[in-house]
């Protein structure tokens, strides 16, 4: 019995074993954590982990700025669907006299702006990665992408499905400056060649194309406030 015992044991950690190193086989490549407080915004100093689960491919990036541009079909909405129940076939079949009595016609499509096409891309989008703060509930990476500088600096973009500070006042901006409508936040890292710089989020401010990153990014980043300060790479695996 004892020896039963044993050899099941032996068999239950052989099978850990072998699961974990299947699970770090399977890790995706240039996994990115990074750390940060935030600033001048109404709950800061609040400490804020970014994950980086893995880099957005570039037809991922593609399809989001599409979106933006409204193309691919994704400049209108569905038309409205026409009336259906009793009297929805009245006149059915006589094709060339006209709609039923009495039937309003069909709604007609509603052109989307850019920055709901890009909200309505980013809810199909996979998930990249996840910001967390003292929130209970982290905001979803729907974008994450970078922008390597010669000197060694570099530029990460991230946008949120959920925009920062949706539900509560933590992230506030203490800050005037013009208001935006956007549902999902974007958010413009620069470090430098140490791994280490500052952030600013689309709180205030408008995005635009950006053609370096191949996507949207803050449309004036100099004139916005810092969000993230103390931006520090905590861990990295290429």
């Amino acid at each position: 019995m004892r020896n039963w015992f044993r050899i099941a044991a032996i068999s239950v950690a052989a099978v850990f074993m072998m699961a974990a190193v299947f699970m770090m086989a399977d890790a995706p490549a240039g996994v990115l954590s990074l750390t940060a407080t935030t600033a001048n915004v109404g709950g800061a100093p609040d400490n804020v982990r970014i994950e980086i689960l893995r880099w957005s491919t570039p037809e991922e990036a593609q399809h989001l700025l599409s979106a933006w541009e409204l193309k691919g079909g994704a400049g209108k909405a569905p038309a409205a669907e026409p009336a259906t129940g009793r009297g929805a076939g009245k006149g059915a079949g006589k094709q060339g006299r006209g709609a039923a009595k009495g039937a309003e016609p069909a709604a007609p499509a509603t052109p989307l702006t850019p920055e709901a096409a890009l909200t309505n891309a980013l809810e199909e989008a996979p998930t990249v990665g996840y910001v967390w703060s003292s929130e209970a509930v982290g905001y979803a990476l729907r974008y994450a992408g970078k922008v390597a500088n010669p000197d060694g600096s570099q530029r990460i973009i991230l946008i949120t499905e959920r925009k920062l500070g949706a539900g509560n006042q933590l992230w506030r901006p203490l800050q005037d400056g013009p208001p935006n409508k956007y549902e999902f936040s974007v958010i413009e890292l620069r470090l430098n060649a140490k791994d280490d710089g500052e952030g600013k989020a689309s709180l205030t401010g408008k995005i635009a194309e950006d053609s370096a990153a191949k996507i949207v990014t803050l449309e004036n980043y100099s004139a916005l406030p810092v969000v993230f300060r103390n931006v520090k790479k905590r861990v990295a695996h290429s």
